[in-house]
């Protein structure tokens, strides 16, 4: 079964390398940056013409709206972990727990590429500040943007929601990606590439090899036989 995954395997690699390639290797990273700055300056000129769009931005890029993605991502697995029967949800918060593992471990190694920068409301001059505008906390800058955390975060969710739950999940999944992660983007405290260069190659890469062989579900039923707990008798024979 495996076997047959690994040529998807080398094409989500090649695609994530060339990603990621298409942006380090040009001068000035070539035609990513011109994509970068006109979705930067299309919200950032938005936050002095439109008081709604303003205060809309400043309230979904405060700390506190983070619990309302997490909510929106638990809600979602909650729907399938609560059709399980007392097994089968051990398996889940197992899976959950692996699959906050992986984000932390992918997370790491996209800091190691050989790519940082500022985040675009510190790299212009005289830009539009959320923070300065309405006085509201709220994540504005970022002195390192790249790749987006917390874009790849969403992106690793959807990945497990596909490979664990179902594809209706996993649409349900990119929803919620595209929804909560935008907010970074309008605000200018990430690139538009930070999470579509920066976070997309590294799951791209990280994630075929992690979910579409053995390895996850070693790591998985590893846990289920070592965890204290009712064992799912499909896992501990």
């Amino acid at each position: 079964m495996y076997r047959r995954n690994i040529p998807a395997i080398l094409i989500l690699n090649i695609l994530g390398i060339a990603l990621f390639l298409s942006f380090y290797l040009p001068a000035n990273h070539g035609f990513w940056f011109p994509i970068d700055k006109s979705v930067f300056f299309f919200f950032n000129r938005h936050l002095v013409t439109d008081a709604w769009f303003l205060h809309l931005v400043a309230i979904t890029n405060n700390r506190a709206f983070d619990l309302i993605s997490l909510l929106a991502m638990g809600l979602l697995y909650l729907s399938y972990f609560l059709k399980q029967d007392s097994a089968g949800r051990r398996r889940y918060i197992i899976i959950g727990i692996v699959m906050l593992m992986t984000a932390v471990v992918l997370n790491q190694l996209g800091h190691l590429l050989p790519v940082s920068h500022k985040s675009p409301s510190l790299s212009f001059e005289g830009v539009n500040r959320v923070s300065q505008l309405t006085g509201i906390p709220t994540k504005d800058s970022s002195a390192d943007s790249f790749p987006g955390d917390h874009g790849m975060m969403l992106i690793i969710f959807s990945c497990f929601m596909l490979r664990y739950l179902s594809r209706f999940a996993f649409v349900i999944a990119l929803l919620i990606t595209l929804i909560f992660s935008l907010p970074r983007v309008m605000i200018g405290a990430h690139w538009f590439t930070d999470i579509a260069v920066g976070s997309m190659s590294v799951v791209l890469v990280g994630a075929s090899w992690w979910l579409m062989t053995p390895a996850s579900d070693m790591l998985i039923n590893w846990l289920e036989r070592k965890l204290p707990g009712k064992k799912n008798p499909k896992t501990s024979a």
